[in-house]
């Protein structure tokens, strides 16, 4: 039999049958099929309210909230100090979400392409932008990472490479306490 563990005085069980290793290593998780479903259901009502103007959040969610804007909001000094949204350049939000980063880059002159893996988030991102006064543009659509068109990788990198270089130092030491 193979070993297990468990706590002190209790019984755990054991997987012995090659049978049961087999079936245990069969089963494949399709991530994108979960984390798609997820955000179309449960999460997609969890998060869109978080990204909300709602005061129904408990103190997590307010936490949550309150990293997120700064996050933005660190994002967009550092677009308006260049002046790349005004001048109407391309952006690319992949993992929009309900357009908290979209829809400003767009309010502020922006041609934003933004996607999302889950059709509830871009649907309601879309929605948030039909209401707002845009000076720029901003197109949503259900799509995940791998199935992106656009730049090659190297013209991207070129493009993003300002932004990386000034995310890069301010984001080492987050990182670290990780």
């Amino acid at each position: 039999q193979a070993p297990c563990l468990a706590p002190a005085g209790r019984r755990a069980a054991a997987i012995s049958t090659p049978r049961a290793l087999s079936s245990l290593r069969m089963q494949k998780v399709d991530d994108k099929t979960e984390v798609r479903e997820y955000f179309n259901s449960e999460g997609f009502n969890r998060w869109s309210k978080i990204y909300s103007d709602s005061e129904d959040v408990n103190s997590v969610q307010k936490y949550i909230r309150s990293g997120h804007q700064e996050t933005v909001d660190k994002v967009l000094a550092w677009i308006d100090e260049d002046q790349t949204a005004a001048a109407g350049q391309t952006f690319c939000d992949a993992g929009c979400g309900v357009g908290s980063l979209a829809i400003p880059l767009a309010e502020r002159g922006a041609k934003v392409s933004a996607s999302d893996i889950s059709s509830a988030m871009a649907n309601e991102a879309a929605t948030r932008a039909s209401s707002m006064d845009l000076k720029g543009s901003a197109t949503f659509e259900t799509a995940d990472l791998e199935s992106l068109d656009g730049p090659s990788q190297s013209q991207t990198s070129e493009t993003c490479k300002p932004h990386f270089q000034k995310m890069i130092p301010k984001t080492q030491y987050q990182i670290g306490m990780l």
